[in-house]
């Protein structure tokens, strides 16, 4: 299924987004985790000001 995803990224209208991975601290356990969304280039900046 990996495969797949990597291959669909290569497509000519795939080049328009980016992969954003951001850190939370979880409340409850004080771990973190690492939340992953597919996110269009011109929107990366505005994502993390949330």
């Amino acid at each position: 299924m990996a495969k797949k995803t990597v291959a669909t990224l290569r497509t000519s209208t795939g080049k328009n987004y980016a992969k954003v991975i951001k850190a939370v601290k979880s409340e409850k356990t004080g771990a973190y985790t690492f939340k992953e969304e597919m996110v269009p280039v011109d929107d990366v900046k505005e994502h993390f000001k949330k």
